[in-house]
């Protein structure tokens, strides 16, 4: 009876061994069957069912790509009316740029749109006159109610939510990416537009992303509303479109090669 019950141990091991040999060797040819299987004929995910339209990038940056609207191409405003009384802009167009005469009230573009991608340059007085936001002040609104600061923010201190790439009064710039008086800079913007429900509830705030300088200073942020400068911004609905204004902030500001594209 002893010499039966030494040898039940060392069958008992005998008999795992072969067990374990015998998963090791499905797991094996499992695997290697899978890794035999030919790849899927399509990827696994949504592809688009026609290919991307073709778009001409400009000659050099900066340059208006083929499917972009030109808002200014240096030669006019024929595009611009005032905001004032909707007649003709006033502004002063010379040597390929517009300039802000102080004093005959904001312009806005003719052509109106909504999500968009847009590039605009602009310069602020090479003579430098007043502080913070007295010197070289203009602004670019989206669809006329959302403001992206245009401020001469070279070594001119002011409220944080209020340089240059500034979302006014909610969103500061990430860096101060600004160049010296009187050098053209220039903003490349993306802007989503808001959406509003049946009843004038905004269901989906605006978002925009803004390059200063070819720098990021806004990372697809959120707009709180109107950009106003008196009091906290709240959503006011109005159409899905709407026309690039710019500020008559009573400074000589310049602008110039200002195109967009629909988006």
């Amino acid at each position: 009876m002893s010499n039966v019950n030494a040898k039940l141990p060392k069958q008992r091991a005998i008999l795992f061994l072969v067990l374990l040999s015998a998963i090791a060797l499905i797991a094996a040819v499992t695997t290697s069957g899978q890794q035999q299987q030919p790849p899927p004929a399509q990827p696994p995910w949504p592809s688009p069912k026609k290919e991307p339209v073709v778009v001409t990038p400009g000659a050099k940056p900066g340059d208006a790509p083929s499917d972009a609207i030109v808002l200014f191409d240096g030669k006019d405003l024929s595009g611009w009316k005032s905001l004032r009384d909707g007649s003709d802009a006033k502004w002063v167009v010379r040597d390929g740029y517009m300039e802000v005469a102080p004093r005959t009230g904001d312009i806005a573009t003719k052509a109106e749109w909504g999500d968009c991608q847009l590039h605009i340059e602009w310069a602020t007085p090479s003579e430098v006159k007043g502080e913070g936001q007295g010197r070289g002040n203009s602004g670019v609104f989206l669809m006329g109610h959302y403001e992206v600061q245009v401020l001469d923010s070279w070594q001119n201190p002011t409220y944080f939510h209020g340089q240059a790439a500034s979302v006014y009064k909610q969103h500061a710039p990430l860096a101060n990416a600004s160049r010296k008086p009187g050098e053209w800079q220039y903003y490349d913007i993306i802007f989503t537009s808001p959406r509003f429900d049946e009843i004038g509830k905004v269901v989906r705030r605006a978002r925009v992303t803004v390059f200063h300088n070819g720098v990021l200073v806004q990372n697809n942020v959120e707009i709180f509303g109107e950009t106003w400068n008196d009091r906290a911004p709240q959503y006011v609905a109005h159409p899905n479109v709407g026309p690039l204004k710019l500020q008559d902030h009573g400074n000589p500001m310049r602008f110039r090669n200002i195109w967009v594209r629909k988006l």
